[in-house]
């Protein structure tokens, strides 16, 4: 087979230099034809479309067209023409084919319309489906969305920890680090297990927030985001939750919650404008096949300013849809922590835009939250998204040395854990704010998806770590 340079597939269909001679890499979506001429849809992942191959059966070994099979990886030279058929403007008069891998019957992803719960049994081959084609190229470009925001916005991006020895805000169980003999484990006097042989000398987990050691970040570089993989050990087995995920976390010194807010609004409309600049392919594709309201969604978000609410007012209102006859599965009282269906009522049915809730109860949010002067209430800002609920949390943060050690106090936070923390609030204290984003709902957002477990390559959830 004659050596040409390999060109991208998203290139080769954007080209209009007829009869030229090209190579294209992938493989095969499906094949269909006849006895004389054959059609074969190829995908290299570059994008959601395929470009077609037409090949001439007699100008081919039988042995070979027979070994084209879906899920079959080709290299084919061709002359590029313009196509006679629908759908394309180009395609490939095929002169030389390799079958560079082939494809059995047994294939998980042969073209059947699978659910996705078979496809997550099979999460190492529905990478080669259109759907998580498209899912993932909008996760990367939701990833440069991200980097490229902060960035322009003068935002430095922050490498917190990994493996930590304190939990930021007490958000579920934490996973274990450690190397120490699990058959033998050495004791103390009192029964508990003697950390001090262990790598770090004391008790380690995964991190769940990167937010506490974000925060001396913006204490000394002014704005920082972190963005990256968090962890949290909790037995949740719903569409919503992973134990393994990706989490977003600006945090800026002399923000005050207004300035919270709009940093919050801006940066996802940012984001979801990166998709219709970058995806719009993609975007066309899910909307199809996934969910027919997605693209009127993400125009729903852009083109509406954020409604700002306290926690107080939400409530008010939603008590008000419950005397008029909403049936809703959890009470609504003040105090009580919003469910999801409470926070797309006030998204979808009442206000009928995105809102931004702030003002919550403090014993409903964490310690480190800056308290009003109320005394009841702290400063945190959810932002509430249609289909998903809330999709950021973030607060001012409790900048008085004082207060801040009551919280700790009150909530029974060990002191020996928190003295580093407690450090920025000793040594020139500023006030601060930020919140974090869970990178998979926002991505669950902007593709369509209903299970979080399918916008993440390889998920991992309770009972599940394949592949």
């Amino acid at each position: 087979m004659e050596t040409i340079k390999r060109t991208k597939i998203i290139d080769v269909l954007k080209r209009t230099d007829f009869d030229t001679i090209v190579n294209v890499r992938g493989w095969v979506r499906t094949k269909r034809g006849s006895k004389n001429v054959i059609f074969i849809a190829l995908n290299d992942g570059s994008t959601i479309n395929n470009v077609q191959i037409v090949a001439d059966t007699e100008a081919f070994d039988a042995e070979l067209v027979k070994e084209i099979t879906t899920g079959a990886c080709l290299s084919v030279n061709g002359a590029l023409v313009q196509s006679q058929g629908s759908g394309q403007v180009v395609e490939i008069q095929a002169k030389e084919i390799e079958i560079l891998g082939t494809c059995g019957s047994d294939f998980p992803m042969q073209k059947k319309g699978q659910s996705f719960e078979y496809m997550r049994q099979h999460a190492h081959m529905r990478l080669r489906t259109n759907t998580f084609g498209a899912v993932f190229r909008i996760r990367h470009n939701m990833a440069m969305a991200i980097h490229h925001y902060f960035h322009e916005h003068g935002f430095f991006y922050f490498h917190t920890p990994i493996i930590t020895a304190s939990d930021c805000e007490g958000a579920g169980q934490m996973f274990q680090v450690t190397t120490k003999n699990l058959y033998d484990l050495k004791k103390d006097e009192n029964g508990k297990i003697d950390y001090s042989d262990d790598f770090f000398g004391k008790p380690t987990s995964l991190t769940v927030s990167g937010q506490l050691e974000g925060e001396l970040g913006a204490t000394s570089l002014g704005a920082i985001y972190t963005f990256g993989p968090t962890f949290r050990a909790e037995n949740s087995n719903t569409p919503r939750h992973l134990a393994e995920f990706w989490m977003i976390e600006p945090e800026v010194a002399f923000n005050d919650i207004t300035d919270n807010m709009d940093l919050a609004e801006d940066f996802l409309k940012y984001c979801i404008q990166w998709a219709f600049d970058n995806c719009q392919d993609d975007l066309n594709f899910l909307n199809k096949m996934i969910d027919n309201t997605l693209i009127d969604r993400l125009h729903f978000v852009l083109k509406n300013e954020f409604v700002r609410l306290s926690y107080s007012e939400g409530i008010e209102i939603l008590e008000q849809a419950v005397k008029a006859g909403k049936k809703f599965e959890f009470p609504i009282y003040w105090g009580v922590d919003l469910a999801s269906e409470h926070e797309r009522y006030l998204v979808e049915e009442h206000f009928k835009r995105p809102v931004i809730l702030t003002d919550y109860p403090k014993e409903i949010k964490a310690f480190y939250m800056k308290i009003n002067e109320d005394g009841k209430t702290v400063q945190g800002t959810d932002v509430l998204f249609p289909q998903i609920g809330e999709i950021i949390g973030g607060s001012v943060r409790e900048e008085n040395y004082d207060k801040l050690v009551a919280q700790i106090e009150e909530r029974h936070i060990p002191m020996k854990d928190m003295w580093w923390y407690l450090d920025t609030r000793r040594f020139g204290t500023c006030p601060h704010g930020g919140f974090g984003l869970g990178f998979e709902r926002l991505i669950l957002f902007v593709t369509g998806m209903q299970n979080i477990r399918d916008v993440i390559p390889f998920p991992r959830t309770p009972k599940s770590a394949e592949f």
